[in-house]
């Protein structure tokens, strides 16, 4: 049974005013408008009003129609035959039709894509006539409905005639700038770091609930500006509002505070295949964190405790896994995480044969996760008290995912939302040897490679019985576990601020969205 987080969705009970215009703010402006070019939050959250899918996620977090009316099984797990909703307008006034589901599957597919990976189970699309199409599978995949809801189509015309029939995430192209999609809302200005503004989408297949007539998102960086811009009435709505000014915000009655846990696990990863660090001034020939030894003495040497007493404020949970507790497939029996004990991590350190310990570099983003680089300062501080010197280099999001890719880092942080609220979606994509035909492993920046947990995926993926597969998920958490591929670190919270006349749903992917706003 599907276990989720219970979505905050506040109404204070009064008929929604005339319509109005709505300004919200957050930490990180989208990288890119091509729905298939960057896979992360800011990026999909943001364009889910504007791009839909053949299912979306409601208020509940639970699979709906979208594009697809209706889904069912083909044959002995053959695959899924998906019926498309007639009569659907791109904001382009182009009709949508099964051409429009194969283009996109060969765009978010193709290895110049970020979301390949969400493919890696299918293997062909085909339609069947022009609002039939039938996803064939290499196995049966009982879960796959659930793992495309962030997958977005696109106009197969529009696309081709604009020269973006794929998407280039390092130079961009036309639709990095420029939207066509069929949601509730569509883009009318795009300034990158300054601004984007939408309008309705007057030709919306669905029924309106929100009573906005213009949305503006601007990113500010600085939480004090954030908080100060929301107190002021400049904008309606911050994300995140910073930990230490959630209670100081709760209390003045023009604003209101929405708080929750959100399905993302912050954790330390590792240069598993590297030969040597980058960044050590003393360790240039070797890589200590090659060493699983090393990497548990990581694990031990930080607080995590302290880090959610002190940065977090008791708002965040610890986490000893790559999913939370709210996820499909978590391993409840494996839900203790490493004991806080730098004595153990010195004599690991100095098992491994590092006992004078060593420098490196450890890389950060400083404007992505809530309190991230406060975070890293942190742990900088508590390696430090083991012999390991970490120098912290943090950066804005844009600059970071380059600097990852690239291998240029000994240590980073990252946080992982599974977009299908499913333990199998992170050992496709963070665990899985990197594998870009069978197209695995995408975020796996270190390397991490287990034969043991390569078995398993497929076999996790195709599995209908629930204790059967339960039980292969608990083996690869145990197999992630034993050799900290990762060092998983706390749930983030999700405290977002609000006017006080505005109704919203808080969801826990932390994704925004328009639809449901209104303002009384």
């Amino acid at each position: 049974m599907f276990r989720y987080i219970l979505p905050i969705a506040l109404s204070l009970g009064s008929a929604p005013a005339i319509a109005a215009e709505f300004k919200w703010a957050e930490t990180t402006d989208p990288q890119t408008m091509d729905p298939h070019a960057v896979n992360s939050a800011p990026v999909l959250g943001f364009l889910n009003n504007v791009y839909e899918g053949l299912v979306r996620r409601g208020k509940d977090m639970a699979i709906e129609p979208a594009l697809a009316t209706a889904w069912e099984p083909i044959g002995e797990g053959e695959g899924w035959r998906f019926t498309l909703r007639q009569g659907v307008k791109f904001h382009g006034g182009e009709d949508f039709n099964a051409d429009d589901v194969i283009f996109s599957y060969q765009r978010a597919s193709n290895e110049a894509s970020d979301t390949r990976s969400w493919f890696a189970p299918v293997s062909d699309v085909v339609k069947v006539d022009d609002y039939t199409v039938d996803i064939l599978t290499t196995a049966p995949n009982p879960i796959f409905p659930d793992s495309i809801a962030n997958w977005m189509i696109m106009d197969s015309g529009w696309a081709t005639a604009n020269n973006t029939a794929l998407p280039d995430k390092e130079s961009g192209n036309h639709a990095t700038l420029n939207t066509n999609g069929t949601g509730a809302f569509m883009v009318t200005t795009r300034e990158p770091g300054l601004r984007t503004v939408l309008e309705p989408h007057a030709g919306w297949w669905d029924t309106t609930e929100h009573n906005i007539t213009r949305a503006e998102l601007t990113p500010i960086q600085n939480s004090a500006t954030a908080v100060a811009a929301l107190l002021s009435g400049d904008v309606d709505l911050i994300n995140p509002v910073p930990i230490q000014d959630a209670a100081r915000l709760a209390g003045n009655d023009s604003v209101k505070v929405i708080q929750g846990i959100e399905a993302r696990v912050i954790m330390l990863g590792f240069p598993h295949e590297a030969d040597a660090l980058k960044y050590s001034a003393e360790t240039t020939d070797a890589n200590p964190f090659a060493d699983a030894r090393v990497r548990k003495a990581v694990a031990q040497a930080v607080n995590v405790p302290a880090i959610l007493q002190t940065i977090m404020r008791g708002n965040a949970e610890p986490a000893s896994q790559l999913v939370s507790p709210a996820m499909r497939g978590y391993s409840a029996a494996l839900a203790e995480r490493p004991v806080f004990d730098p004595a153990a991590a010195k004599a690991l350190l100095a098992e491994a044969g590092y006992a004078d310990g060593f420098s490196f570099g450890l890389k950060c983003p400083n404007d992505r996760y809530l309190n991230d680089e406060a975070v890293c300062q942190a742990v900088t501080g508590m390696l430090a008290q083991v012999g390991i010197t970490a120098v912290l280099d943090a950066m804005p999001v844009q600059n970071y995912w380059p600097e990852l890719r690239a291998d240029n880092y000994d240590m980073y942080l990252l946080g992982w939302s599974p977009g299908t609220f499913d333990a199998e979606h992170p050992i496709r994509f963070l665990a899985s040897t990197p594998n870009e035909e069978k197209k695995l492993g995408s975020w796996n920046f270190g390397g991490f490679s287990n034969a043991r947990v390569d078995e398993l995926l497929p076999m996790i993926q195709s599995e209908i019985d629930d204790s059967k597969r339960q039980a292969m998920l608990d083996e690869t958490t145990k197999i992630l576990q034993d050799e900290v591929a990762y060092v998983p670190m706390y749930v983030q919270p999700l405290v977002w601020g609000a006017k006080a006349n505005v109704d919203l749903t808080q969801r826990p992917d932390n994704f925004f969205i328009l639809r449901w706003v209104t303002i009384n």
